[in-house]
């Protein structure tokens, strides 16, 4: 059973060590514990800071790509080295490493293929009352979203198994938290989460500008992963308002045409007839969704068959980038972006 950590990294040179040295060198259940750094672009020493400390991989962007393509490229780093479990955590030592045995545990039991950590949230001190509430609200709208019981849906902190892995697609460029639980609870993975701890603060998020930044770009990413995976409930629900009110009014002009008073009244007759048929057209956008979508989900199982394939030949290794000398930096070009550049 091999295990791989990842995390992405951002110009992480000041924190990264202290992640790094968190980190488990031995888990119950795990034969082989490596680590993985995404470069997203940095502009600092973190690549020479993970060299030194001895990473056996390192997935390189030239630029900053945004923490969902680095999460995905990851992924891929770590399936074709041949990761049976592939832990996410972050540079920055929010999670401890000694929770990793606690977030593979399902995995290793055979119970789940996707785990989330759930932080103590209303015991952090460094997250502010509105974050507090904004982060419960949140988790609470991923979960009607995903037919899941996250609790902590933004969380980073994660384990996946290789088959849950290799069924991942991440679409947006903002986060991957919050797509990858929908796609998982509609995709029918089997996902849970577990209780954790987290560290003191160390830095700032980089995830959160502003607050209302951070809610607008979360709520377009549920609604662009719930429209996805739901387009004809979705296009349904938005049909349903104007076909109303476009009835309403056709049911009042027809009642002034029984009272002899209908010939004042076309204006009604022209706007029913138009919010009826923008109610109508965007039904049928929805059916076409829907066939969008079932070609989207007989892709995403030529992708899983191809990956199967794909990842059984890269399980030794070297395969996929250039191995150095053994404690040494693998750079591996990861297949979804070509700006990932082996080194």
């Amino acid at each position: 059973m091999k295990l791989i950590i990842q995390i992405p990294c951002y110009n992480e040179a000041g924190t990264l060590e202290v992640a790094l040295n968190d980190l488990p060198k031995k888990l119950d259940g795990v034969d082989e514990i490596e680590y993985l750094i995404i470069n997203d672009g940095s502009h600092d020493n973190t690549v020479e800071v993970a060299r030194k400390w001895g990473v056996h991989h390192v997935v390189n962007f030239r630029q900053n790509k945004g923490l969902a393509k680095g999460f995905m490229a990851g992924l891929d780093g770590c399936l074709a080295h041949g990761a049976d479990i592939i832990v996410n955590t972050d540079a920055d030592n929010q999670y401890r490493g000694e929770d990793i045995a606690l977030l593979i545990k399902p995995i290793l039991d055979g119970e789940a293929d996707m785990v989330i950590g759930a932080r103590p949230i209303d015991e952090t001190e460094h997250f502010s009352f509105v974050k507090k509430k904004l982060q419960h609200f949140g988790s609470w709208v991923v979960r009607k979203a995903s037919h899941t019981d996250i609790p902590d849906a933004p969380s980073g902190f994660r384990a996946l198994s290789r088959e849950a892995a290799m069924r991942m697609n991440v679409i947006n460029d903002y986060t991957y938290t919050l797509e990858t639980i929908v796609q998982a609870g509609r995709e029918k993975i089997a996902i849970t989460s577990v209780p954790i701890h987290t560290n003191p603060e160390l830095r700032p998020s980089r995830l959160f500008h502003s607050i209302w930044g951070y809610v607008k770009k979360s709520v377009l990413t549920i609604l662009r992963a719930y429209m996805m995976y739901k387009p004809l409930m979705s296009f349904a629900l938005l049909s349903v308002p104007t076909t109303a009110v476009g009835l309403g009014i056709g049911v009042r002009f027809l009642f002034f045409v029984a009272r002899g008073n209908g010939s004042g009244h076309i204006q009604s007759l022209i706007l029913a007839c138009t919010l009826i048929i923008i109610g109508f057209l965007t039904f049928m956008i929805g059916l076409m969704a829907d066939v969008i979508s079932s070609n989207r989900k007989i892709l995403q199982d030529v992708q899983y068959h191809v990956k199967r394939m794909e990842y059984a030949k890269s399980e030794a290794p070297g395969k996929g980038g250039k191995k150095e000398k053994e404690g040494e930096v693998l750079y591996f070009s990861p297949h979804i972006d070509g700006d990932a550049a082996a080194q």
